[in-house]
């Protein structure tokens, strides 16, 4: 184990009074980073402000080099970055890790910084204050293990591996949801119709479709152990020993987590915090649960202080449907499928990232050798 600061430099951006204020950023020129930019252990530039070439000299603090590590020092602590090119000058916020690269290969120690060896030091060193910070004193002193640098690039190999295939399972689930939305816009408007279907859609007031209720206060201290799942505005938070409502149901928040939408197969106890469907009035449940995807829930808000929404209005919104009980049926049936897909790409990626952080653990704290 030793000390960060005896195999890195840890570099502190400008405070001086050269440093730039808000008018003097421009459309192009030199980044200017700061913690906003660091989004999964990279540097977005989608929303960078830049600098000219002429403030970026005047600035005093460390300038931005490839395989550089840039660390937010307040505010979001461990947020972190790895530098792949050459140019950039840090926010105040941030400290520039540099790794000597004649003693720790820079993706070990972007392995490292990403792990819990690194990340609860910075919660210790913290210590739960109301307004994280941490010094560039304090970083240089954070201890991490260092094996030989041929194991260090045989460590940082192996788990960068991992963090591909993540990186793509991320991006089959990203592109698998924006299909689904897609696909959600057209068959749920009736912009396309699915073979075998022609009959028109009717356009009907929502609480001629599936009209809406609040549910029903179930105080803690009154629930009954059980198998009912108590819905409340932002999900399943609890179980009870009897249900109000025979499923299937659907359930949308109405006081705290406004709009979030629920399916449940089964009976269940909608809590107060909600407004759920009382009569699906023929029409498919799971097409219902879909169609209400579509509404924006939030518009219906009323008050200020505890933001409510109101079924009485949202009751007179117009939204068009397949006369055909058939054509509902057929539609939810394609929608289940990709959110079934969804599932599982989404299990699919925890499981490796829960073998990721079994991997760190085994090889940041040498119990499996790479040599």
């Amino acid at each position: 184990m030793v000390r960060l600061g005896s195999v890195a430099q840890i570099l502190n951006g400008d405070r001086s009074s050269n440093y730039p204020s808000g008018d003097e950023f421009q459309d192009t020129g030199i980044p200017f980073i700061n913690a906003g930019h660091l989004q999964g252990g990279k540097v977005d530039y989608s929303s960078m402000d830049y600098i000219s070439y002429e403030k970026y000299n005047q600035l005093s603090g460390a300038k931005i080099q490839r395989n550089d590590i840039l660390l937010c020092l307040r505010g979001s602590l461990g947020k972190y970055a790895f530098v792949t090119t050459d140019g950039g000058a840090p926010a105040s916020s941030i400290a520039v890790i540099r790794p000597n690269t004649e003693k720790i290969d820079p993706d070990y120690l972007l392995q490292i910084i990403a792990s819990s060896i690194f990340q609860k030091q910075i919660e210790v060193e913290n210590n739960g204050s109301s307004q994280p910070n941490l010094s560039a004193k304090s970083v240089f002193d954070f201890v991490i293990p260092l094996p030989s640098l041929e194991e260090q690039r045989n460590i940082a190999a192996t788990l960068n591996d991992t963090d591909a295939l993540i990186r793509l399972l991320k991006n089959q689930l990203a592109k698998k949801k924006a299909i689904k939305q897609g696909a959600m816009q057209e068959l749920l408007t009736g912009e396309r119709r699915l073979p075998g279907y022609s009959m028109p859609w009717i356009n009907k007031k929502l609480c001629e479709i599936a009209p809406l209720q609040r549910g029903l206060d179930l105080p803690y201290s009154k629930l009954e152990n059980g198998h009912v799942p108590v819905i409340f505005s932002n999900g399943i938070n609890a179980y009870h020993r009897v249900a109000m409502v025979k499923g299937p149901g659907v359930i949308t928040g109405r006081s705290g987590t406004i709009g979030k939408l629920h399916y449940v197969d089964g009976d269940y106890w909608p809590h107060n915090t909600t407004l759920w469907v009382t009569d699906f009035k023929g029409n498919n449940p799971r097409f219902i649960y879909y169609l209400f995807n579509l509404v924006n829930w939030t518009d219906y808000m009323t008050g200020s202080g505890v933001p409510t929404l109101n079924r009485n209005d949202v009751h007179a919104k117009i939204m068009s449907i397949p006369e055909n009980v058939e054509e509902q049926e057929s539609i939810a049936t394609a929608l289940l499928a990709m959110d079934s897909e969804i599932e599982a790409l989404e299990q699919k990626l925890a499981k490796y990232r829960q073998v990721k952080q079994g991997m760190m653990q085994q090889l940041l704290t040498g119990k499996i050798r790479l040599m």
